[in-house]
């Protein structure tokens, strides 16, 4: 059924109206449709006109350029008549003088009167041919665009990765320089803002098919060129020709000339003031792309960021390492007839701080007062703890010697703390006297509060606990203080530790505490060792028992009679190992 055979006809139902006055009545199903008549075909039009294919062309979007096998220009559409027009019906194709047309060939793109061309030729019959060209200046430039943002997104990833966790500013600054040549620059100078009258810079310098070559130095602040001056306060100087001036004579520009260098400077912010300044220099193209200076701001940008935010984790750490050199324990002071041997192991090793404390004051007399003592908690709290009762007993010790009555003081004054403070602190505590004797020994007067007893080595080999004990300080008013005295001979010591020692989970399942009866077996056969290398032996012993494990802060300090006239030993016994 053709489109003539359904003309005008209405299939009954409503949907199509015909223009004839009356509607046909709709057939019954039982009535056999009636056959339509035969139309007539249609006639075909009568000598139709031939198309103008030069008027065809000339709506494409490609210009085209008809040649004969002599290279003569036959067609010129009029795309191609306004992208070249030296192009010239009836003349030779070379004698345009377009090289990027001319070459057999030819094909690919060239630059042509400021607008980017695209070429290809087709052969046609009878050895003619046929130069399709077509302006793809605006797809280029897109394209340029693209490909130029993609590498800004790049060069700014690498940036914030090799800026994202800056914990030195030196390391910082050096990366800042090393990334801006030579994706920037050929040399790249940083300044930082000066601190205490003095600058300190850094500088990357280009090298051939190599790493940047980087070096830094430090100036004085009334030396630094006025280029960068106006950078660290904040500004972008625009003066060109005088900022290459100041930075070749400055000496910031190896290897470039005044003639033909671009410079650049730009501030880096900081949180008030800028953290430093970024002076970028290179040979012949200048700065004055405002998508490649935006780039040099965003550099910039992210290295103020960085900066200031190392700065600020060095003037911390610098705060941390002066806080926590002063709640560490202090070596015991040099005494006539005594050695001293210490062992300190906080509980969290990053801190380098705890609660455990020990340490040693001189008395006019000769004598020395020694403690070691652990108080309640781990960690910051219990180290700054331990540093007001360090600096309690640094003043008490001068008003009273006598040990017993000098923990009592210790026990008031932590009292008066707590109530003024409200923190419920407290502290177990060995303090003692150790007066020399003529002959090189040792008279020990200790007191304890709470804290494990000592431990004695004699010159037999013999290992003897101090019966010392004693009630927590800090706590009541007027505590119970156990005294005890002591007597060394020439070559004995006695041996101070906290309870980190002995309570030290480790071994083969890793939870069985280290104990007393293992410590004592340790000191067997020890009794000839120096201090120094008793406490040492200690602390290895712990720290393999323990593999690494968590434990409490450990703090040993040993005490031994070395005799009127002994010099210090300065060579490690062998030790047994452990039973």
């Amino acid at each position: 059924m053709t489109a003539a055979d359904v003309r005008d006809w209405d299939p009954g139902d409503g949907r199509i109206s015909t223009p004839s006055a009356a509607r046909a009545p709709a057939r019954s199903a039982d009535v056999p449709p009636r056959p339509a008549a035969a139309l007539p075909p249609l006639a075909c039009d009568r000598n139709p006109p031939t198309p103008d294919w030069s008027e065809i062309v000339e709506h494409f979007r490609e210009g085209l350029i008809v040649c004969d096998a002599d290279g003569v220009v036959r067609h010129l559409s009029p795309v191609a008549e306004r992208l070249l027009p030296e192009v010239t019906v009836g003349e030779r194709l070379a004698a345009s003088g377009v090289a990027g047309l001319c070459a057999p060939g030819a094909g690919g793109e060239f630059g042509h009167r400021g607008r980017r061309l695209r070429v290809r030729e087709v052969p046609l019959s009878a050895g003619r041919c046929c130069r399709y060209v077509e302006d793809v200046t605006e797809s280029v430039t897109r394209a340029d665009a693209l490909l130029a943002e993609r590498a800004r997104s790049a060069f700014l990833t690498v940036v914030g990765e090799k800026l994202g966790n800056p914990l030195h500013p030196d390391r910082a600054a050096a990366a800042v320089v090393g990334l801006a040549v030579p994706t920037l620059a050929e040399v790249a100078v940083l300044v930082l803002a000066s601190r205490s009258g003095r600058a300190r810079w850094w500088r990357a310098t280009r090298a051939d098919d190599e790493a940047p070559n980087v070096d830094s130095g430090v100036l004085n602040a009334v030396d630094l060129p006025a280029v960068l001056d106006e950078g660290l306060a904040g500004a972008e100087p625009h003066a060109l020709d005088w900022l290459v001036e100041l930075a070749i004579e400055a000496g910031w520009l190896p290897g470039l000339d005044a003639v033909d260098v671009s410079v650049r400077v730009v501030p880096l912010p900081g949180r008030d003031l800028p953290a430093g300044a970024l002076l970028v220099a290179r040979r012949s193209t200048r700065y004055d792309d405002e998508a490649e200076v935006g780039l040099v701001r965003a550099l910039a940008a992210r290295a103020g960021a960085a900066l200031t935010t190392a700065v600020l984790y060095r003037d911390q750490a610098e705060v941390a390492d002066t806080l926590q050199a002063s709640l560490m324990p202090v070596e015991p002071a040099e005494a006539a007839g005594v050695q001293w041997g210490t062992a300190y192991r906080p509980a969290q090793a990053g801190l380098r701080i705890g609660g455990d404390f020990y340490g040693s004051h001189r008395l006019p007399d000769g004598a020395s007062v020694f403690f070691l003592g652990d108080v309640s908690g781990k960690g910051v709290e219990a180290a700054v703890f331990t540093g007001q009762l360090r600096q309690c007993l640094q003043a008490l010790h001068r008003v009273e010697s006598d040990p017993g009555r000098l923990l009592r003081l210790l026990n008031d004054t932590l009292l008066e703390t707590t109530l003024a403070h409200g923190q419920g602190r407290f502290a177990t505590m060995v303090l003692g006297v150790a007066r020399p004797r003529r002959d090189g020994g040792l008279t020990l007067t200790m007191s304890g509060g709470g804290h494990l007893p000592p431990l004695v080595l004699r010159v037999s080999g013999e290992v003897e606990p101090v019966a010392l004990s004693g009630m927590l300080i800090g706590v009541v008013p007027d505590p119970r203080i156990g005294e005890v005295t002591v007597e060394l001979a020439p070559g004995e010591t006695c041996l101070l530790y906290s309870d980190g020692v002995t309570e030290a989970r480790g071994g083969r399942r890793g939870d069985e505490q280290f104990g007393a009866e293992r410590l004592l077996r340790t000191l067997d056969g020890c009794h000839r060792m120096p201090a120094p290398a008793l406490a040492e032996r200690i602390e290895q012993v712990i720290r393999d028992w323990l593999a690494h494990g968590d434990h409490d802060d450990i703090a040993v300090l040993a005490l031994r009679a070395s005799g009127p006239h002994s010099r210090p030993n300065r060579h490690l016994h062998a030790v047994p190992t452990l039973p």
